[in-house]
């Protein structure tokens, strides 16, 4: 896997008011503060003024540094992305400067906003609560289904990866992305509570190249606006994600993620809940929370579903 020189755009970057002493914290994106004015320039001009003729006069010129270079032509490495119940997303790791801001949006009725995903960028959508949502969570009120009567907000980034990174979720593995989308939805975490998601690039070579996943070209074409039926999946608690998701993309279901405890083994799959559709809160769970069955509503079972609406896989952590 080859690194490519990112030069041709502009990242924006916003950072909170830390301590000036705090460098190795995350950094919020927020408005950057204003340099501080210069009280008196001129003993700077005159400094300047002596080194430039201290370079013309050794007949120096002006090459590139390496250092600069090398930073410059760095390839992706880390970026994580940390957000609470209240909303605060926090963005750290030593590629963050490959993340640009991309909006942010309610998810009215539970849709998932159709964000602007450019060619050769991976789209990062981060669902959490805002305003009286956010505060209800901060008291530890969330329950476990999120309250579709209430907008939830989305918020995107761009990522610049260059190529393969592994998504991991509160430290296990989710799948390979690339010039796609992955959607993490923390709207059900307890008070005081961190989702983290992070990016990462393969080190050392690391056994096993990604490779894109199977496509299904039954879901070419469709109506993205549509009610359509699917089949709801087998998934058992503890099955391995990659195996989950391969069931969902083959209904053609959208898919975002939730980490939370449960009684499966950490990092694998808890269950996933299926957007019914006509009914802003109508979800199905496979396989059933506390092991109630309703008749039609169980695995292998054809529901009409809001293709608008991503189904969730929660995994255990």
């Amino acid at each position: 896997m080859h690194a490519h020189r990112r030069t041709h755009h502009t990242r924006t970057h916003q950072h909170s008011t830390p301590h000036p002493h705090q460098h190795s914290t995350p950094t919020p994106l927020s408005h950057p503060r204003p340099h501080p004015r210069l009280r008196n320039p001129v003993p700077l001009l005159s400094t300047a003024t002596a080194l430039l003729a201290a370079l013309l006069a050794t007949a120096c010129d002006s090459a590139p540094d390496a250092t600069t270079a090398a930073a410059d032509d760095s390839p992706f490495s880390t970026v994580r992305f940390e957000l609470g119940p209240r909303g605060g997303i926090q963005v750290s790791g030593s590629s963050r400067d490959a993340v640009a801001p991309a909006g942010a949006h309610p998810a009215s009725a539970g849709r998932a906003h159709a964000f602007e995903r450019p060619d050769g960028r991976l789209l990062v959508v981060l669902r959490h609560w805002s305003g009286p949502g956010a505060e209800r969570a901060s008291r530890g009120r969330v329950p476990r289904l999120p309250p579709l009567d209430e907008a939830a907000i989305e918020t995107a980034f761009l990522v610049d990866t260059a190529n393969w990174v592994r998504a991991e979720l509160d430290g296990h593995p989710l799948q390979w992305l690339r010039r796609d989308t992955i959607r993490i939805d923390a709207t059900n975490v307890d008070a005081g509570d961190t989702t983290r998601l992070t990016l990462s690039a393969p080190h050392g070579g690391r056994d096993g190249q990604p490779i894109p996943p199977a496509g299904n070209r039954s879901c070419e074409g469709l109506d993205e606006h549509a009610v359509r039926g699917a089949v709801l999946p087998e998934v058992e608690a503890g099955a391995p994600v990659t195996g989950v998701l391969a069931r969902l993309r083959k209904q053609c279901l959208d898919v975002r993620y939730a980490s939370l405890p449960g009684s499966a083994r950490p990092g694998t799959v808890e269950r996933v809940l299926v957007p019914l559709a006509g009914r802003p809160d109508g979800l199905v769970a496979v396989p059933p929370v506390g092991g109630v069955e309703l008749p039609g509503r169980t695995a292998g079972s054809k529901v009409l579903v809001d293709p608008r609406r991503p189904a969730t896989m929660v995994v255990a952590r």
